[in-house]
């Protein structure tokens, strides 16, 4: 038997998700979580879950700051990212975070279940235009430079980088780093002009280029 958590905050589409595995004997919804926080105090208490299907975007905690601390705490358990989105910085965010397969919302009852048993089994499925996505991150969007400038970002400005490479919107690095959003966005734009990017995926690649995360 697959024992799955589903952690959507949308009920339609969260029922829409347990009708389809409904169709496979072998597989029991065992709890749907409306966000990342739920989903983790179900996992404190219920640790023999087999996969978490998980949405990205959600209030209190989103699905790929949860993953992360899935990952972290119960690395047995296999997550699959499953979205309406298809950008390219969430797709590197959400692999970045360990999400094992990532599949889009609109995907069949069939790819769903093919998809979980294929990832319990240790492979990684991805709906074709993620796929094609992912393999145009592996070729390395952003070229290399072989002699990057030294890049100084002052201490605030590493903390919020910190936070943006984990994917939080400006509004969750506010919270945690107590300051306010417009004091995010001012750093942000910051950091963006030091490192000559022009987004989030961006500026962290070439904060990696600089060894600064």
């Amino acid at each position: 038997m697959i024992k799955v958590l589903i952690v959507e905050d949308q009920f339609i589409l969260q029922k829409t998700l347990e009708e389809k595995l409904s169709f496979y004997s072998d597989v029991q919804v065992k709890f749907c979580a409306r966000n990342g926080e739920e989903a983790l105090g179900y996992l404190a208490d219920h640790r023999t879950i087999d996969l978490v299907l998980m949405d990205i975007e959600m209030p209190v905690m989103n699905g790929i700051v949860a993953t992360d601390i899935i990952k972290q705490k119960y690395p047995h358990i296999k997550v699959i990212m499953i979205t309406v989105f298809d950008d390219d910085e969430k797709i590197f965010n959400a692999i970045k975070a360990g999400a094992d397969s990532y599949l889009l919302k609109d995907s069949s009852a069939e790819k769903i279940y093919e998809a979980l048993t294929e990832t319990l089994n240790g492979g990684a499925v991805m709906s074709p235009s993620i796929a094609m996505k992912t393999l145009k991150l592996l070729q390395n969007p952003f070229p290399v430079d072989p002699h990057p400038t030294s890049v100084e970002l002052s201490e605030r400005e590493l903390e919020i980088l910190t936070q943006l490479s984990k994917g939080l919107k400006n509004k969750a690095i506010a919270d945690n780093l107590f300051i306010s959003s417009a004091t995010v966005k001012k750093h942000i734009e910051n950091i963006y002009k030091k490192l000559q990017a022009h987004n989030r995926l961006e500026v962290v690649m070439k904060a990696k280029q600089n060894k600064l995360l």
